[in-house]
């Protein structure tokens, strides 16, 4: 059970690999259709997805231009509104300027495989700076801690920093050119900035082509079931958690991460989408 030399890695097939290797080798190699939903009650859980990907949708046409007046008549949900509102009035502070880019997906080599990254919006001043924004729906702010540590931050700031030049005037990006924003649509006024350097980016190529690897070495190695997560709480919103004897009945709602929930939905919906490889 080999990858395909066609595999490409993102923040969520790393991630999940990093969760639960289990869970990788159903989603990405035996592809096992999802038996389970990821969290009760299921109209709630459809509810935020569907409020996730219509906020997301409503930035991305806003970026691409369609006028203010004309995306808020489409609103019709008052959470929505809400997120709108806070996304006019309180937008992230200091972003660059001349170059924004939005649902552009950049990837770079990794090992004998490419590394994706889907960005929301790029904002780019070439030559000088060049952010990345995620827009988040989540209901609580995370904690500066996990937002740093999580996979989704190591990929986008790395990926942008190894193929950002198609975007910068054909000038590679430095590092500490780069800087990841977390944008909270429940919290506008208290994004996450995280700044980049040389010796993270260093750090993040070193630990990024090592988790490549050992996926890459265990799909060789023919191993019939890959490990259970020692962690069952990460069982508690995963679809495959029947298959493993690890409970059949889904999470709370109160604890869903439904971000991280649409982030995998998505994988990309948006038909305008485009890649760009280094």
């Amino acid at each position: 059970m080999t990858l395909p030399p066609t595999f490409q890695f993102s923040q969520n097939s790393l991630q999940d690999y990093v969760d639960c290797p289990r869970r990788f080798q159903l989603r990405y190699l035996l592809r096992q259709p999802w038996p389970a939903v990821e969290s009760e009650p299921l109209s709630e859980y459809e509810r935020l997805m569907e409020q996730g990907r219509r906020f997301h949708q409503l930035v991305h046409r806003h970026n691409l231009g369609l006028p203010e007046a004309e995306l808020t008549k489409t609103i019709d949900d008052p959470d929505l509104r809400r997120w709108w509102r806070n996304y006019l009035e309180s937008p992230p502070p200091n972003l660059p300027t001349t170059l924004r880019r939005a649902e552009v997906t950049l990837s770079a080599p990794m090992r004998d495989h490419r590394l994706i990254a889907r960005y929301d919006l790029l904002a780019l001043e070439p030559g000088r700076s060049a952010a990345v924004v995620d827009w988040k729906t989540n209901r609580k702010r995370p904690d500066s801690t996990v937002l740093t540590a999580r996979l989704q931050t190591r990929v986008y700031r790395y990926v942008l920093a190894e193929a950002g030049t198609v975007l910068n005037g054909g000038t590679p990006l430095s590092p500490d050119q780069v800087t990841m924003v977390y944008w909270f649509a429940e919290h506008p006024a208290q994004p996450e900035i995280l700044p980049y350097d040389a010796a993270q980016h260093a750090a993040d190529g070193a630990y990024l082509a090592d988790l490549v690897a050992r996926i890459a070495t265990r799909a060789a190695s023919g191993q019939e079931q890959w490990p259970l997560t020692p962690d069952e709480g990460h069982c508690r919103f995963c679809t495959y958690r029947s298959l493993c004897d690890r409970g059949d009945q889904p999470g709370s709602i109160a604890g869903f991460d439904a971000d991280q929930a649409l982030d995998i939905s998505l994988d990309f919906e948006f038909e305008e989408v485009e890649e760009i490889e280094y």
